[in-house]
């Protein structure tokens, strides 16, 4: 189930969100895997591979949603100390496993170094940002060390803001046209960002200096949905509805080649608000065990893959960067078996032991 430590409990019909979180940090892995299996698949597999970034997007909005949900009216949150309680669960549940990769990436990069070999994509004077997981706030030049964790980077950003944003927001109150229109309003601004920026047709353009507003327009929409999701979850035959939204938008954005910024977006909302609402089949598939499973592990796999990715090339992967379906077959394996570990060994042990500590440190 897709949780805050220590928050409340989400409701059963928002397990689905969890196992859909995991496929897409599986359409990420592919992505990222993609020119080594050119060769090994046809130009149409290829193509929907080359499109994996946008899961990155689809996550930004789950996020704001699952925040809003088990964050905007939590009494944990309320008061000064709330808010240092907010920060403190958001930080332990993204740090810890991004400085065990980290520290991975720095003894890559010094076996790397002291066997002659080129090192200079890695700046070891932007480490320091990495760490404070400010890389990607526009003010470095390129994605380096951890490339995914800039996605991290600009979720606590939005973690940062998120306090604030539920004590200022008067949306609360809007009627639910208006709800919808500010929805609208926040994907057309992120249209027009990008248009601004030289490319409407390519969300992940120049992603550290892009992908920050991308983040919080798109984060601040899934608050925008969760409190639709309020109002709708009762309203017979919505979810209906806005599964006909969700099939006409991404017909109509492929059928017209339209700019991927100007509906991409809104079908993955679309995406989450229907699976949220709905009890049927995709749904109950999603909350079904191995796939509720693969979203239990899925910050694990979204962050550890580029570092194996990398080792594996290195081990196994000749000159001409293919690999065939045995080989991705073996490296999958690899990065579904590290994820387990790694949530099991680091990530959940980590976020405990930092909790305690920092809330024996608020209880004080």
């Amino acid at each position: 189930m897709v949780t805050l430590p220590g928050a409340r409990a989400l409701a059963p019909q928002l397990d689905a969100l969890t196992g859909l979180r995991g496929l897409a940090a599986w359409y990420v892995v592919l992505f990222h895997t993609r020119v080594t299996l050119k060769a090994a698949v046809g130009p149409m597999v290829y193509a929907l591979l080359s499109h994996g970034y946008l899961a990155v997007d689809l996550f930004f909005i789950l996020s704001g949603f699952v925040l809003w949900h088990s964050g905007a009216d939590n009494p944990a949150y309320q008061g000064a100390r709330g808010l240092a309680r907010f920060w403190l669960r958001r930080i332990a549940r993204i740090w810890p496993l991004h400085m065990v990769l980290l520290g991975g990436f720095v003894a890559l990069v010094g076996l790397l170094a002291a066997t002659g070999r080129d090192t200079g994509f890695y700046r070891w004077g932007e480490l320091p940002l990495h760490v404070l997981l400010m890389q990607n706030w526009g003010m470095t030049a390129g994605l380096m060390w951890n490339e995914p964790a800039w996605s991290i980077s600009c979720e606590w950003a939005a973690y940062l803001l998120f306090p604030f944003t539920v004590v200022m927001a008067p949306w609360r109150q809007w009627p639910t046209g208006a709800l919808v229109a500010l929805g609208c309003a926040l994907l057309s601004a992120l249209w027009a960002y990008f248009a601004l920026h030289g490319s409407d047709d390519y969300l992940g353009y120049e992603i550290q200096r892009t992908g920050l507003m991308r983040c919080l327009l798109e984060f601040w929409t899934g608050n925008v949905l969760r409190m639709l999701w309020a109002r709708w979850r009762d309203v017979p035959d919505i979810c209906t509805g806005v599964w006909a939204a969700m099939i006409a938008l991404l017909e109509g954005g492929v059928v017209q080649h339209l700019p991927e910024a100007s509906y991409m977006p809104g079908v993955f909302a679309a995406l989450i608000l229907a699976l949220s609402l709905e009890d049927r089949t995709p749904a109950r598939l999603l909350r079904s065990g191995p796939l509720h499973w693969l979203g239990e592990i899925s910050y694990s796999t979204y962050l550890s893959h580029f570092l194996l990715f990398i080792i594996f090339k290195m081990l196994f992967v000749g000159p001409d960067l293919t690999v065939g379906l045995g080989k991705l077959g073996l490296f999958l394996m690899i990065v579904l078996a590290a994820s387990a570990a790694l949530y099991r060994l680091v990530e959940k042990p980590a976020q405990r032991w930092l909790l305690r500590r920092g809330e024996a440190r608020l209880a004080a």
